[in-house]
């Protein structure tokens, strides 16, 4: 290894310690000099030990066999030296946590993987260390809300994800093109996961910060839920102007969640669609806001659907695989004008299922007709949300989303139509 790359490399491990020192020594600085275990210096110098440990092993360990016995006896010093000392702190405090001491033994493996292995994955895994540490109010809050069966049903997808899903075979089944269970399976760990993005959110953060952001967070798991369940609220007499607020905010979250699918999935309609969904979604954000401009009042709690309840999971991958055995078989019947009804149909009872099944028969249909398909899908979507906000909700909350609604679906349809003609006259200006 050059000498500046080792400066390079030593550096990195001062700096990891200097990161998670910085986070340590403001748990504790209130305390005065003499008086905490370690602070931003010594977690420094273990970060730079570490390093420096790993330039010793280069240097003198010159047989392969013995190669990283310089290391594990530095580590094995420090951690015993450290841990004597973080002892007696706690011994005259009273505190059995030992966070700090595993932190430190941390900084300085950091330190030496900075210097012998992947400087990347160093420096990754030193923030990675002090975003755990600073979230731990976060995290202790989501522990002391989680119940039993929110664990259990998180454990049985869990085992069935990596017992079942290896088994599971890839080759498509059924007729019309059939389809693979192991990829919907996998699609159904996609779905769940983004969802519990947002269960997560409402879990740790709690839903006391106003409408916007319970929607928000909320739409990842369900926007139409969220626009039943205000609705119903408005009509009993709750804020209509709060509630709108919170399920416009939804919506938005929702146009985005569809972008994320598409380009996870579908990256070549991401292009065609992201203008309209981004659009769409701005449009709805700022009806949340103007809506929610004088948010006072204590809102309405809500309590987020689990997406991972082993029934919710199954009814997931049920939907897929009947909006993809419908879609194929429209597909294969009646055309692309078959589908395009199918995916509109979809669309009023689930967004997530038909973006699913598009981005599978992309190859089949073209990126265009696609984009047009998923476009009808998400019309529908919105306008059977803004039906329900109609029929369910009291009149101004009813009047309100069907605004935001409107005004968000000529924003998102003005912008795709817009597209291309958009597209063609920067590169008719990029080619001469």
């Amino acid at each position: 290894m050059e000498s500046v790359e080792s400066f390079e490399r030593l550096g990195l491990a001062l700096a990891i310690g200097a990161v998670v020192g910085v986070e340590r020594h403001w748990r504790e600085r209130e305390e005065s000099a003499g008086k905490r275990t370690a602070g931003i210096r010594t977690f420094m110098i273990a970060g730079m030990l570490g390093g420096l440990s790993g330039l010793l092993e280069q240097t003198l360990s010159v047989e392969p066999a013995r190669y990283g016995l310089v290391v594990i006896a530095m580590f094995a010093i420090f951690s015993a030296i450290f841990g004597l000392y973080q002892f007696r702190e706690l011994r005259a405090e009273g505190n059995y946590s030992v966070t700090t001491t595993v932190t430190a033994m941390a900084t300085f493996a950091l330190g030496s993987l900075a210097v012998l292995g992947n400087a990347r994955l160093a420096a990754a895994g030193g923030v990675a260390l002090v975003a755990i540490l600073a979230s731990r109010e976060i995290l202790h809050q989501f522990v002391r809300t989680l119940s039993w069966n929110e664990l259990r049903s998180a454990i049985v997808f869990l085992a069935m994800a990596v017992i079942v899903l290896p088994i599971l075979p890839t080759a498509p089944l059924g007729p019309f093109g059939g389809i693979s269970p192991a990829d919907t399976w996998q699609l159904v760990v996609l779905l769940a996961g983004i969802s519990f993005l947002g269960y997560v959110a409402v879990k740790a953060f709690g839903q006391v910060r106003g409408e916007i952001v319970a929607g928000a967070v909320n739409g990842l798991v369900s926007s139409t839920a969220i626009a039943v369940t205000n609705a119903r609220l408005s009509a009993a007499g709750h804020s209509a102007a709060l509630l709108v607020a919170g399920a416009t905010a939804a919506n938005a979250v929702s146009y985005l969640k569809v972008l994320l699918y598409i380009a996870i999935l579908a990256p070549p309609i991401a292009g065609r669609l992201s203008p309209a969904l981004v659009a769409a979604a701005l449009v709805m954000a700022g009806f949340s806001l103007i809506f929610a401009r004088n948010d006072t009042a204590r809102h309405t709690e809500h309590r987020a659907r689990n997406p991972f309840e082993l029934l919710s999971v199954l009814k997931t991958a049920l939907l897929l695989v009947a909006v993809g055995f419908l879609a194929r078989a429209a597909a294969a019947f009646f055309g692309q004008s078959g589908l395009l009804v199918v995916s509109t149909l979809s669309g009023l009872a689930d967004i997530d299922a038909i973006t699913v099944t598009i981005a599978g028969i992309l190859d089949t249909i073209g990126a265009e007709f696609a984009a047009t398909a998923l476009g009808a899908a998400v019309i529908a979507n919105t306008l059977a949300k803004a039906s329900y906000a109609l029929t369910l909700g009291s009149r101004d909350y009813g009047a309100r989303f069907f605004l935001a609604s409107a005004t968000a679906l000529m924003a998102g349809v003005g912008m795709f139509e817009a597209t291309p003609m958009v597209e063609r006259l920067l590169t008719e200006h990029l080619l001469k």
